[in-house]
């Protein structure tokens, strides 16, 4: 008898393996899920994570627990009902060896494969959470479609929950009901014979119960059908037209009786054993769905309605606008003629002081290189690529300012210092805000600061008024260790010392922006998380420790609030002593029937987006849209307040049932954030989009389409893409003063790239809440539209960013600015409803080629019909264009006179004669240092070739000074060109918003 061998090390190593395995796994799940209780929880928002999830979960189990139960049984049943003895020997000698190959693992399979299903579908039905929330927590919108007289809430909440679960249940029935087929062919209940298949009565039963609960659902499906007829976007215009109401809608109505039907069929062959019924039923089902589901509509579609289509249309070409207009809040627009004049007479302007006196000529994108080399003070700060336009009260007037907050860049602190404690400990935080007059500039053409400095001073306070620091923003690092116990030294990096000579100060954060990390569960917790083992050993984590991390005011939005589409550009504000972003929300949805569907990432692209400076939107659809919601972020402790500003919007109010917590009615808005609240870009470009057709009324003009519009191309960039729209202060013709608004110009529809480049529209939205707290203004959200009447021929943005760039006169000084190391860049071309016709204002920036160089505003040009004017300020450009007095005086009329050199020259003769002298000669000179300069570099002589650059500079400039006081001779009035005309020079690329 021989010993037996000791068990092998390996076949125990193998389980201890996988268990560890799935120990590590199920901690870094844990710690992934308890860091995010951790961060809501601190957040104040902890039932948004709870009501989630539990919602998750819950349709997880629904969903797994069905599917589960459905492919079990039909697998047990099937099993179960095997027949003993197989009628053919060599198919049982086939099925036997099958069978005894799955016997070992049968029982294993048979709960496995179940179980796999189960997962699948409780992962694909918890996904579908929001529609279930919503179905059970339904509001009405008080409005009914026009096909079925169903109330609109039965779209968008009730008819996408049933969508969900019929889907979900033929999913059931038919991965069931193959599994279950499968196994009776298995275990020979199934058998495929020479005269035909074998069938047991256990296996007709089954296949009868499975086509018949299949052929139900499927009658219930083409039901609901009916009413998605009204959400269909297959045809020319969205909802159901004259084909779908009169064939499309009948006929799904007669195959939903047909599938029932032949359902009761399949139960009847269940019952007597006959299968010839539900086989011919079955087969008519299928020919009737074919004719009468496609044939049939393709019929009437082709020979009743293409002959008289405008005539038969005519009625859902109504319900499409009606709709879509209501949809997307365009059916309060307030539409009024425009008869605008081309003639730029003398004095014109003055009904329009005030908005002259505010129009902005800070670039917001052009200007953030000036922001930096003028208040950035240390490489590891910076300011964002796009600044952002908003308004403040200054000596009692209102404002346009230019923003941005001066955030922290801890890539740029010196690479030996680019360690994990510096990275996340010392440097943590930005500092200040800086802000500028959009309508002002000095003399040498910087920015006006309303606030700048370290620390931070100007009319939005200082330190001791608000707080400045930036510990949350969109350029935040991913995560930063703040906080420390009492008597602690100081370990952040606040900002440069105010005074000459003095080092850098310290700080110690003291709100409360983050979970605690200063235990050391924690602080495991934390390192799993961020993948970092410093965090679990570094002496920088102390035990009053807070971690900050998710610091993106939008992140921030969408993680608490997991319903809303938020806007892609978040601005700052200083309100109630802190700094605070400001975000808007939307609500959305792709069901509001006869509604036209957009794609959000394609109608809110323009230059902004294309160029990176704006956040894009998703790829998602809709087709109804509400600014439901304002957000703070408080830049300081992170502090999230949502409040519901659009409180009648249905969607937003069965979302409050959900989180009732979570939003504040906008009556407990301060003041403060009241007068920084605006309208929010995304939603205005969404709405741009669709009034270039659904500005038109009439269903037999929207249907020839002869009157559509488009956004204009930016001119000011070189590629085609949209102009954005602009924030300024303006009055419309029927307001009694300016208000702040957001705006944008349409011209004739383009086709296949073409468009004649005249202005038809022009769109306001009014931007100002007023600044009671708790009290929105009435005026706040109203659309103003401006019909420019075609035969008008008002030029369009691209026909006056060609008028500019082919104007000799100014061809002539843009070509000075050129010449030496600099760059010439067009500003954003504002469009201006003033003087009883269209102003084109554009100012034009100066920057020379280094590393150190900002641009400079140098020059103005406006246009009105087909004149130009050309100058140093705005105020003298338009004095040019209307004849020597405009009427009103520009915000930068201070600086009339003062950007010559020698301001205390005579002045030119009328004939401009020593100017024309002056400008030859300083010609001559720069020519000359240009060539010295080129020597130089040939020879290699460095130092000569710098010196020489300071004298074409310095000679530049004076041509520059000689030009502007050569009398610039108005140019003749002709008609507008009817189509774009390319122009000749590429501007630089700039927009704004």
């Amino acid at each position: 008898m021989s010993t037996g061998r000791p068990p092998s090390r390996r076949g125990a190593l193998t389980p201890t393996l996988i268990v560890v395995a799935l120990v590590v796994v199920g901690f870094i799940f844990f710690a992934n899920v308890w860091t995010d209780v951790l961060w809501y929880r601190q957040l104040g928002f902890i039932e948004v994570f709870v009501t989630e999830n539990l919602a998750r979960i819950g349709i997880f189990a629904a969903g797994f627990a069905l599917m589960f139960a459905a492919v079990f049984f039909a697998i047990r049943i099937a099993y179960q009902a095997r027949p003993v003895y197989a009628p053919d020997s060599d198919i049982r000698d086939n099925l036997n060896r099958y069978q005894a190959q799955l016997e070992p693992v049968r029982r294993v399979v048979m709960v496995g494969l179940p179980v796999l299903f189960g997962l699948f579908a409780g992962s694909a039905a918890a996904s579908q959470w929001q529609k279930v929330l919503l179905f059970f927590n339904q509001e009405g919108f008080g409005k009914r479609d026009p096909e079925f007289d169903m109330d609109i809430s039965f779209y968008l909440m009730v008819l996408p929950f049933l969508g969900f679960v019929t889907g979900f249940l033929i999913s059931v029935v038919v991965i069931a009901g193959i599994a279950g087929i499968l196994t009776h062919y298995l275990y020979g209940s199934i058998r495929l014979m020479e005269r035909g298949v074998f069938t047991s009565r256990a296996a007709q039963i089954h296949i009868a119960v499975t086509g018949a609960a299949f052929l139900v659902l499927l009658g219930v499906n083409f039901w609901l059908d009916r009413f998605s007829a009204v959400q269909s976007n297959n045809g020319r215009w969205a909802g159901a037209l004259y084909t779908d109401v009169n064939a499309v809608i009948p006929t799904k109505a007669i195959l939903a009786v047909a599938a029932v039907l032949v359902a009761i069929l399949f139960v009847v062959a269940a019952v007597i054993g006959r299968w010839r019924l539900p086989v011919i039923g079955t087969a008519m089902l299928v020919i009737t769905s074919i004719l009468a589901g496609g044939v049939y509509p393709w019929v009437i579609q082709q020979f009743q309605v293409r002959p008289s289509e405008e005539t038969l249309e005519k009625e859902f070409i109504q319900r499409n606008i009606d709709n879509t207009r209501s949809a997307y809040g365009l059916d309060t627009i307030q539409v009024s003629r425009y008869d605008a004049t081309n003639t730029a007479s003398t004095g014109a302007l003055a009904p329009d002081a005030q908005t002259t006196a505010n129009i902005r000529l800070l670039d917001p994108n052009l200007i953030s290189d000036a922001f930096s080399q003028l208040e950035q003070y240390r490489p590891y700060y910076q300011f964002p690529e796009a600044l952002n336009v908003d308004r403040y009260e200054v000596d009692g007037k209102i404002q346009d300012t230019v923003i941005a907050v001066r955030e922290l860049n801890p890539t740029n602190v010196a690479t030996n210092q680019q360690g994990w404690l510096n990275q996340h400990v010392v440097y943590t935080h930005g500092y200040g805000v800086v802000a500028a007059k959009g309508n002002k500039f000095t003399v040498d053409g910087k920015p006006e600061f309303l606030q700048s400095g370290i620390p931070s001073t100007g009319v939005l306070g200082d330190d001791s008024s608000y707080e400045p620091r930036i510990y949350f923003g969109e350029s935040s690092p991913d995560y930063s260790i703040v906080g420390a116990p009492d008597g602690a030294p100081a370990r952040e990096q606040d900002r440069p010392s105010g005074r000459e000579g003095e080092g850098e100060t310290q700080y110690t954060f003291e709100g409360n922006g983050g979970p605690n990390v200063g235990s050391f569960f924690n602080k495991v917790l934390y390192s799993i998380k961020f993948q970092s083992s410093d965090l679990l050993l570094s002496d920088g984590v102390n035990p009053e420790s807070q971690i900050l991390y998710d610091r993106n005011p939008r992140d921030r939005v969408e993680k608490v609030a997991p319903y809303l589409t938020v806007d892609g550009n978040a601005y700052p504000a200083v309100v109630d002593g802190r700094v605070k972003w400001i975000v808007d929300g939307y609500t959305t949805s792709q069901y509001y029937p006869y509604s036209q569907q957009e794609q959000l990432s394609d109608a809110t692209a323009d230059s902004q987006t294309t160029s990176g400076r704006a956040v894009a939107l998703p790829n998602s659809t809709v087709n109804y849209i509400r600014n439901s919601v304002k957000a703070t972020v408080d830049a300081y402790d992170g502090s999230v307040t949502l409040y519901a500003w659009d409180d009648q919007d249905p969607l937003l109010k069965a979302w409050q049932k959900v989180f009732p917590t979570s939003l504040k009615p906008y009556s407990e808005m301060s003041g403060d954030v009241m007068s920084h609240v605006r309208y929010p870009e995304d939603l205005f470009k969404v709405q741009r989009q669709l009034l270039g057709e659904y500005h038109v009324t009439d269903p037999s003009s929207f249907y020839k389409t002869n009157d559509a519009w488009s956004v204009p191309a930016d001119p000011t960039v070189d590629t085609d893409v949209k102009q954005p729209p602009f924030y300024m202060s303006l009055q419309m013709p029927d307001q009694d003063k300016p208000a702040f608004q957001l705006t944008s110009s349409f011209i004739p529809q383009i086709v296949n790239g073409n468009a004649r480049n005249v202005l038809y529209g022009f769109l306001a939205a009014d931007s100002d809440a007023g600044n009671q707290a708790g009290v929105k203004a009435e005026s706040y959200g109203k659309l103003r539209l401006l019909q420019i009447p075609p035969e008008i021929q008002v030029p369009g943005p691209g026909q006056a960013q060609n008028k500019f760039n082919s104007d000799p006169t100014v061809s002539q000084a843009l070509n000075l600015l050129r010449q030496g190391a600099s760059d010439v860049l067009n500003g954003n071309l504002l469009t201006l409803p003033v003087g009883g016709g269209i102003l084109y204002v554009q100012p034009v920036y100066l920057k020379s080629t280094g590393e150190t160089s900002y641009p400079t505003l140098q020059r103005v040009l406006v246009a009105f019909g087909d004149k130009v004017g050309f100058a140093p300020t705005l105020d003298e450009a338009l004095k040019q264009l209307f004849g020597g007095d405009s009427g009103a005086a520009a915000g930068d009329s201070d600086n009339n006179g003062q950007t010559p050199a020698d301001p205390g020259a005579p002045a030119a003769p009328p004939g401009g004669a020593d100017a024309k002298a002056d400008l030859k000669a300083a010609l001559e000179e720069a020519n000359a240092a240009i060539q010295a300069g080129q020597a130089a570099l040939a020879a290699g002589d460095f130092a000569a070739y710098g010196e020489a650059q300071k004298r074409i500079q310095a000679a530049l400039q004076r041509a520059v000074d000689a030009e502007a006081k050569i009398p610039v001779a108005a140019p003749e009035a002709t008609p507008a060109p009817a189509a774009t005309a390319t122009p000749e020079a590429t501007p630089s690329p700039s927009a704004s918003s």
